[in-house]
């Protein structure tokens, strides 16, 4: 199945280079591009991407409104992920919580740049994880921690869905997770799937950043 990406930066150079790498994939499709964020909603409905590779700094509307935008808009929105020069970014960080699926780096190697557009269409495994640990651990301090962790009581997670997070926070994929817990990889689906519906989370991202930000799992 291909994989059809929209960019959105507003360096022509940036757009040219992932174009480049990306088309030159078998699996992937660049269908269209966007120099800031206020472009992104018409042509997400146009063009029914699969994944919105968006810088998160925009003169006009910038990646983190332009995700909410879209989330909030749009009918089976497509995955983002949210291109920035520093990784440690709290930009990144804003996007990741309003519901980015991911990161990449504009300094990233060809090879890298592909597997994130397609480990984040595929959306079984966290991009970066240690990354997104770094990031909850210089800014979750700053969220209101109580509000985050009545949140997870409230999602009354069974002990195996808690397994499950704990797990989906170091970074494993589904199939990762099935092998150290011994069941079957639609059994971790399935829990996947449960935790995310009762935490509200779009995706494992929100979903782990929810479990560093109520102290559930500690990002040190």
């Amino acid at each position: 199945m291909t994989i059809k990406v929209l960019l959105v930066d507003d360096e022509p150079l940036v757009r040219a280079g992932l174009r480049a790498v990306l088309e030159a994939q078998p699996d992937i499709e660049v269908v269209g591009e966007a120099a800031d964020g206020a472009a992104v909603i018409p042509l997400v409905r146009s063009l029914r991407p699969d994944v919105v590779a968006m810088d998160v700094r925009m003169p006009l509307m910038d990646g983190i409104e332009a995700t909410q935008a879209v989330l909030r808009t749009v009918d089976a929105p497509p995955k983002i992920l949210v291109v920035t020069t520093f990784e440690n970014d709290e930009y990144v960080y804003g996007a990741l919580r309003a519901g980015a699926d991911g990161f990449l780096l504009k300094r990233a190697r060809p090879a890298e740049i592909v597997h994130a557009v397609r480990l984040v269409a595929e959306g079984d495994s966290l991009l970066f994880p240690a990354a997104v640990r770094d990031m909850a651990a210089s800014y979750a301090r700053d969220r209101p921690a109580n509000e985050a962790h009545e949140a997870l009581l409230r999602a009354q997670l069974t002990e195996r869905e808690e397994d499950v997070l704990r797990l989906m926070a170091r970074g494993l994929s589904n199939a990762e997770i099935a092998a150290r817990l011994v069941v079957g990889t639609e059994t971790v689906k399935s829990h996947v799937s449960s935790v995310l519906a009762k935490l509200g989370a779009r995706d494992r991202t929100q979903a782990v950043i929810a479990a560093y930000e109520s102290g559930f799992v500690s990002p040190t």
